[in-house]
């Protein structure tokens, strides 16, 4: 197995993500070591090398839609062999003791680190993950539809989950995210209404060939919260 991992490395915001190498090495006791098969790109990759977010550990390797094989695992973790297909997403690491983390809100752990933007990610060759947030996938999937369920199919099933079970249902805005909720909401009966951005055509078709019963165009002076409101009662 070759010991040197090739890399695309972002050295500051702005610039263009360039060909690195490093040194593969053991993963710590927690941590395991994943083969990637797959990274897709998300918008959140984008802030990150536009600059957009603040903070991120440079120089970094971006990519939090994995898709990869367990290389090898750490000397505490437990329940992962060699060969299993994971999936490693944005959340990389939360402290486990907080307010949050102990309430099941690891997400908002103020502690929190990030894949691809505060702790490296997917576009190499190998990446190192908490073995708490690298998580099993279905043989159903192929690597490449597997990867953007790792945080749009997340993000989308958060807020289906938070949004519960109502007839209606109403997205703002359709991106990624929505299209993935739109497909499992209607499967689970529900009727969804969608809002996109001024002359989106395309997102617009595109929410009703999947199964969204009425889209709207937002205007620059419309009113997101009255709208969904208006959605909801129709």
């Amino acid at each position: 197995m070759a010991e040197i991992i090739r890399e695309m490395r972002l050295a500051r915001p702005g610039l263009r993500l360039a060909k690195a190498r490093s040194q593969r090495r053991p993963p710590g006791p927690h941590e395991v070591r994943i083969r990637v098969l797959a990274c897709a790109v998300c918008r959140t990759d984008l802030h990150v090398v536009d600059g957009e977010l603040p903070n991120p550990k440079l120089p970094i390797v971006p990519g939090h839609e994995i898709v990869g094989r367990v290389e090898m695992t750490g000397s505490a973790v437990t329940g992962m062999r060699e060969g299993d297909r994971v999936g490693v997403p944005w959340l990389g690491w939360t402290c486990g003791v907080c307010e949050f983390c102990t309430s099941g809100r690891e997400n908002l752990c103020p502690r929190a680190e990030f894949t691809g933007y505060t702790r490296d990610g997917g576009f190499a060759d190998v990446v190192y993950a908490d073995a708490r947030y690298a998580f099993p996938l279905s043989a159903a999937y192929s690597n490449e539809k597997a990867a953007p369920l790792l945080c749009a199919g997340l993000i989308g099933w958060r807020a289906l989950k938070a949004a519960g079970t109502g007839r209606r249902l109403g997205l703002y805005g359709f991106g990624a995210a929505a299209h993935i909720a739109v497909q499992a909401a209607r499967h689970r009966g529900q009727e969804v209404y969608g809002f996109v951005r001024p002359g989106d055509d395309k997102a617009r078709d595109f929410a009703l060939r999947l199964g969204a019963v009425w889209v709207r165009r937002l205007s620059r002076r419309s009113n997101p919260a009255a709208l969904s409101c208006a959605a909801a009662s129709t």
